[in-house]
Formats: C-alpha cells, sequence, structure tokens
C-alpha cells in the first residue's frame, strides 16, 4: 500500500523556535556563533534547490515558529495589507536585505568575530522586523515578505520550468 507522502510528513514547527533561542543565546555568549546564521539562510535554498519548494517555510523555520508561538496572544490579529504581499515588495525587500549583508560581510573582512557580527546582527535586524509586523498584523505575517521565502519561491518556479 503506497503512503501519502504529503500526510505522513511532519512539521517541527511546534519546537524549531528553541533553534532561534539557542542561536541568539549562543551569539550574545560568544559573537563567533553569529556564523551560525548562515545555516538559516542555506537550509531554505538546499530544500528549494532540491526540488521541495518552500517546505522549509511551512516545516522548519525557527523564526516563523518563535514568531507563531510567542505572539498569539499579543497580536492586533489585523491582516497584511495586499501591497506588502506584492512581488514588487518583495523583491525590493530581497534586494536590500541581500545589498546590506554584502556590504556588511565585505566590511567585516575575514576577521571571524567581524562575520558572525554581521550575520548576528542581519538576523536580529529581520526578527526585529518580524515581531514588529507579528504585533501590528498577524504573528507569521512577516513569513508572508520573507526574503528567503520569496527567494525559495523564485528557484522554485525555475526548477518546475
Amino acid at each position: 500500500m503506497k503512503k501519502n507522502t504529503n500526510k505522513n510528513k511532519k512539521s517541527h514547527m511546534n519546537w524549531s523556535w528553541i533553534f532561534m533561542i539557542l542561536f541568539i543565546t549562543l551569539s550574545i555568549l560568544d559573537i563567533r556563533f553569529g556564523i551560525l546564521g548562515f545555516i538559516c539562510m542555506t537550509v531554505p535554498m538546499y530544500h528549494a534547490i532540491k526540488g521541495r519548494g518552500k517546505v522549509h517555510c511551512s516545516h522548519y523555520c525557527p523564526r516563523g515558529s518563535l514568531l507563531g508561538k510567542f505572539l498569539n496572544n499579543i497580536s492586533l490579529q489585523n491582516n497584511l495589507p495586499k501591497s506588502f504581499r506584492s512581488n514588487t515588495v518583495k523583491n525590493v525587500l530581497l534586494s536590500l536585505m541581500f545589498i546590506m549583508l554584502t556590504i556588511s560581510l565585505i566590511h567585516a573582512g575575514l576577521d571571524i568575530k567581524k562575520i558572525g557580527f554581521s550575520i548576528f546582527r542581519f538576523m536580529m535586524a529581520s526578527l526585529l522586523v518580524g515581531i514588529i509586523m507579528g504585533v501590528i498584523f498577524k504573528p507569521r505575517s512577516w513569513c508572508q515578505v520573507c526574503p528567503m521565502g520569496h527567494a525559495t519561491g523564485l528557484i522554485d518556479k525555475q526548477i518546475k520550468k
């Protein structure tokens, strides 16, 4: 008997927020752990390149898990305006974040502490924006405009062509 693979895929969203807390804690204790933020940027790409689309967003993302778990009770539960979800806004946000990260890494040079700090600062800035959006709108509103989610969607479209 053939199993329905979609039905059997388990989501780790109930507990993957722990990785975000662990990342933040370790990075505060030793900024070199900030480099672990690269995992949050590469794993979604890996899934997309392997043809799994945006599975990271729906099953694994520690940021989405954290926002969903901790903002439910304080969120105003407003819908995110449609204009925020446009491809133009997503493309601008993806480009802006890519440029900001690139400039930050160039300035860091080969200094491991500066690279760790660059990644940590980048991750915390996007988390802060996600928290603000999650309080004003629905908890996981950030997920609708997330540059990594948008990038994986673009990769998925190219693979399916």
